[in-house]
């Protein structure tokens, strides 16, 4: 997910600019242009974040070498 989310980022690079004396159709495709542009930022971030986490919880969730083993005690009759 890491990966895929740079992948994203890295393609989508600069976002769309504008210049002076646009007629109001080319503004109007901007807007929507930059609007695409913002959503897909956010989509690779939240790809970056929960892949990251996903990181973290698997390293977290491994047994350590060292870890005793759970016993339970019967009680006494």
């Amino acid at each position: 997910m890491i990966i895929v989310g740079v992948i994203i980022g890295v393609t989508t690079g600069q976002g769309p600019t504008g210049h002076v004396g646009m007629t109001e159709e080319e503004i109007i495709d901007l807007m929507v242009a930059e609007d695409e542009n913002q959503a897909l930022q956010l989509l690779y971030g939240l790809l970056i974040g929960v892949g990251f986490l996903l990181v973290l919880i698997s390293f977290g969730a491994r047994r350590r070498k060292g870890s005793a083993k759970r016993t339970e005690k019967k009680p006494a009759e």
